[in-house]
């Protein structure tokens, strides 16, 4: 049987008897930014699916040809903080989705995130576009609002100002197989029979289900543009206890909250940092937003798109439950470069003085085929095949100085594609049969690469290749390097070896009848 399509998977729109399918009257060409984050990734193949033109914005278009659907967009490269870019991206669009925000706390965010929506207003409103759709946050600015979700406000007040109608969609908690306030959530109760609970954890918070986000991005683009901001939220609004609780009542899990007098939002962060695979950077924003009350206060949604039927939170929860025992989560917020790396351009590997590369090679002794599904199964539950212990020990140390270690695990058991997190590493590059690249993203005095490579050996079998590169930031980056050679050397000596042994066994089991 044929696996749904990726629009199929994520959510229905659901209508009204005599409504009709939810899809737009007619297509339209449409640019979405942000399409490497959770919403975006998602958001593209529903596009397509109702027939629509889609372009996607990307800094680094190499991030999103894994994609499913990357053969069916115009892949562009632009950044929303270099508007020259933004021109030839934006000539000739309909609508614009508009998917970008700093997610970390870190210094000149807020400035950065209104620089690039003033970026991309003022070239959408030369280039003509006719409508422009922001994802925001909910949360009412007269009770105070943390620095993030101001931001969130500040951002969608700076996208109307250049002019072009701007549909400012204001959502809470998204659950959804990969979310980043869901899995935060999920893992929680996951791991933890018993949690502290600060007093965030009692504030009311009206969640929405990924799908029926989806739907109110692509029922935007019906009818005549919309100027307004609009909140959208499911039917249940409940405390962040209540969400927990509810979750584990789904599993089957008995988990009892234990109420504290005082846990701040930075002790809150470091809780997280250290039972989730949420970094502390990103956690801190979150937790910070969540001492607002986060509910819709104005219902025009309902009446503006009346087709759009919002799920409960337990049904939500059962089909991100169920999507996850399925294993193909097609989007995460792993994805995202602010999983670890904040507004940060990615250096990409380079051939420059002072690189320090380490190749091994071997013999493989099976296809091609094999070897690289060997090397791009390594990682998450599977392990890294020698010294698995020193992996994990070297993931501790990562998360002590505030870094990604291993939590995150990977998207799927088996596939990879560019733009994956893996474990502490990033998929620089993926060329099946031929290549993969990692890009290590835990924290070390310089920069750090893994490559696995298949080559063709004269007398027609596989060498399979292993190379470490690293470029070293001054003289402590030298002297990580040569401190821990004799632990680099022994585990990747015998890494090669046990990954073309997985090779031979991968080929074996193909080979039987």
């Amino acid at each position: 049987m044929a696996k749904a399509g990726a629009g199929e998977r994520f959510g229905r729109v659901r209508t009204r008897r005599g409504a009709g399918p939810a899809h737009t009257k007619s297509a339209m060409r449409v640019l979405v930014t942000g399409a490497t984050g959770y919403v975006g990734g998602l958001l593209v193949p529903r596009l397509l699916q109702a027939g629509h033109e889609v372009h996607v914005l990307a800094r680094d278009p190499a991030r999103v040809a894994g994609r499913s659907w990357a053969a069916s967009a115009h892949v562009l490269r632009g950044d929303v903080l270099d508007r020259a870019s933004l021109a030839p991206a934006l000539a000739g669009i309909d609508a614009a989705f508009y998917l970008v925000h700093s997610m970390s706390g870190r210094a000149g965010f807020h400035e950065r995130d209104l620089a690039a929506a003033g970026n991309f207003a003022g070239a959408a409103g030369t280039a003509g576009v006719k409508r422009i759709i922001y994802l925001g946050g909910l949360g009412d600015a007269a009770t105070g609002l943390s620095h993030h979700l101001a931001s969130r406000h500040a951002t969608g007040a700076r996208l109307r100002a250049g002019g072009v109608p701007v549909l400012e969609l204001r959502a809470a908690i998204i659950v959804g197989a990969g979310s980043l306030s869901f899995e935060m959530i999920r893992n929680l109760v996951e791991r933890l029979p018993v949690m502290i609970a600060p007093r965030w954890v009692y504030q009311r918070v009206q969640p929405i289900g990924i799908g029926d986000v989806l739907a109110y991005l692509t029922a935007a683009l019906d009818g005549p543009p919309l100027d307004r901001v609009v909140e959208i939220g499911g039917p249940d609004v409940l405390t962040y206890r209540a969400m927990m609780l509810g979750y584990a009542k789904l599993r089957g899990l008995r988990r009892w909250l234990v109420p504290v007098p005082v846990l701040t939002p930075a002790l809150s962060s470091h809780w997280v940092h250290w039972t989730t695979p949420v970094p502390k950077a990103l956690a801190r924003p979150l937790i910070e937003g969540l001492r607002s009350e986060v509910v819709v206060r104005d219902p025009a949604a309902r009446v503006l798109f009346p087709t759009v039927k919002p799920v409960g939170y337990q049904e939500a929860v059962a089909a991100a439950l169920a999507e996850l025992d399925r294993g193909e989560l097609q989007a995460s917020w792993t994805d995202a470069l602010a999983a670890s790396q904040g507004d940060t351009v990615p250096c990409l590997l380079s051939s420059e003085r002072g690189m320090i590369v380490e190749r091994r090679q071997v013999a493989a002794g099976a296809p091609a085929a094999a070897v690289f599904r060997a090397f791009t199964g390594l990682g998450g539950r599977r392990g890294w095949l020698y010294a698995d212990w020193a992996w994990r020990v070297r993931g501790i140390l990562d998360r002590l100085v505030g870094g990604v270690g291993l939590r995150r695990g990977r998207r799927d058991p088996d596939a990879v594609r560019a733009g994956d997190a893996l474990d502490f590493w990033r998929v620089e590059e993926v060329d099946p049969p031929r290549m993969l690249r990692l890009r290590a993203e835990m924290k070390v005095p310089g920069r750090a690469w893994l490559q696995f490579e298949t080559q063709p050996r004269p007398d027609g079998g596989v060498q399979l290749l292993q190379t470490a590169t690293f470029a070293p930031h001054g003289l402590w980056g030298l002297a990580y390097w040569y401190l821990l050679y004799p632990i680099h050397g022994l585990i990747f000596s015998n890494l090669i070896r046990r990954v073309a042994a997985r090779a031979r066994t991968l080929a074996a089991a193909d080979a039987r009848p």
